[in-house]
């Protein structure tokens, strides 16, 4: 391992989670090596820029530990992360000293596949979920958004989807700025399904400073890479949360004083939110199916950040805060979550077409809605009173209990197939139901 002599290279300036390195030497350590003290082999720093006789370093360790001079010598290394199957069952974090693993490493820093190995995939992942497997089916191999501002439920929902996927996949799970107790929630529920030993949790918490939460999900990606690739299996990829990854990219960016954008968002946005997703691809060695949450500030859509994520998924499923008041979970916007591969080859004629039947009633059922809460539903003409019922049937029937929720609820979680949840839409939609009040479709299995 090449190291630099520790005279040559020693703590300048220290501001917050930068270091200003002095290099007395022509050796300049190059981007993202890392730097350690003798003195304290706990200090960890990383070269993000770098000038003749400077280098401006990202503190990832504890900034308390550092001194104005202190000698520093190089690891002659990236960030490293443990990989191969000794990671599954285990908790990672970015604390440990890239040099004490036992387990083989792979820096985070990975160029994507190139696109002659890239392979697209048309097979449904059935969640079990029936508003997500019938309004907006995810695929194996593809990039899923669950959208939504504080407190929807987007968190649930795709812990309630790493429970139900039954497939013999691997699962990666990175936590972006988590709490620490969605954290210890989500090991125990993993724990309690008997999947965590097919698991790895790679975390950052909301206590470690931006530079290493950022990193936390590239850490993550890295390890579903070699799953995919030198174990040449199917990956199911969690990170919660997208839009913090985002704003740690962002404070980082702030830090180091560069020039904000329009949005006030970092200028290289784009390219730190396609360094992560432009490796969640699929080869021809495996898949990596990635679902991720995306947090949307003050319930606002159109944030700059948010479109920056969602322009990179195939899938994007928007949680509604007006659907969850009305008690209806999960609380989907019909009208805004879709999926690209919607089409009549890929999801069959039967899915195609109720979906297909149930979108013209949605239209039909916004407009009548704004009428009847003027009117009532009463005052309805006939058949658009059978039009407004049978929608709010389905509507009702896409409402499901979760195993995740079980305890706060008291309801029993439920697991539905994609034929049976297609196959009730279309007896409601034909009217077989037309004489079951609607309330009691709320929070049902299969009919």
């Amino acid at each position: 391992m090449r190291r630099l002599k520790k005279s040559r290279l020693k703590i300048q300036s220290i501001k917050g989670q930068i270091a200003e390195v002095s290099v007395e030497s022509e050796d300049q350590p190059a981007g993202f090596e890392l730097l350690t003290s003798l003195e304290n082999e706990r200090v960890l720093l990383e070269v993000f820029s770098q000038k003749l006789g400077n280098a401006s370093c990202l503190v990832l360790s504890d900034p308390e530990d550092l001194y104005r001079g202190m000698p520093l010598v190089s690891l002659g290394t990236s960030l490293k992360v443990p990989v191969g199957d000794s990671v599954l069952g285990e908790v990672i974090d970015l604390s440990a000293s890239p040099t004490s693993h036992t387990s083989p490493t792979s820096s985070i820093y990975q160029k994507p596949p190139p696109l002659t190995v890239v392979k697209r995939s048309n097979e449904i992942l059935e969640t079990g979920i029936k508003a997500i497997d019938f309004v907006a089916p995810i695929f194996a191999g593809s990039k899923v958004g669950l959208v939504g501002g504080a407190g929807v439920g987007k968190t649930v929902l795709l812990t309630e989807i790493l429970l139900n996927v039954k497939r013999p996949v691997f699962s990666v799970f990175a936590g972006v700025g988590e709490r620490v107790r969605e954290g210890q929630e989500l090991l125990e529920r993993l724990k309690e399904s008997k999947v965590f030993s097919q698991t790895t949790v790679v975390l950052g918490t909301m206590s470690e400073n931006a530079a290493v939460r950022y990193r936390v999900a590239l850490a993550a990606v890295t390890i579903a890479e070699y799953f995919r690739d030198k174990k040449e299996r199917d990956v199911l990829f969690f990170l919660d949360n997208m839009y913090r990854f985002v704003q740690a990219g962002n404070e980082v960016s702030a830090i180091l004083e560069s020039a904000a954008s329009e949005e006030f968002y970092q200028p290289n946005l784009q390219t730190e939110i396609s360094s992560l997703e432009d490796r969640l691809v699929s080869t021809v060695d495996g898949s990596i199916t990635s679902i991720q949450t995306i947090y949307v500030p003050a319930d606002e859509i159109a944030d700059p950040g948010v479109n920056a994520v969602m322009s990179f998924m195939d899938t994007v499923i928007v949680l509604s805060r007006q659907t969850a008041q009305l008690g209806l979970y999960p609380p989907l916007d019909f009208y805004l979550s879709s999926s690209e591969s919607i089409n009549k080859s890929i999801i069959g004629e039967d899915h195609f077409n109720a979906l297909t039947e149930f979108q013209k009633l949605l239209e039909e059922y916004k407009r009548l809605s704004s009428i009847s809460s003027i009117i009532g539903e009463a005052e309805l003409p006939a058949q658009d009173q059978v039009i407004f019922r049978r929608t709010k049937r389905v509507i009702n029937y896409l409402t499901q209990p979760f195993f995740t929720t079980e305890a706060q609820t008291g309801r029993a979680g439920v697991h539905v197939a994609l034929k049976d949840t297609v196959s009730d839409v279309k007896r409601i939609l034909k009217g077989k139901l037309d004489d079951v009040p609607e309330e009691k479709l709320l929070y049902v299995g299969k009919l």
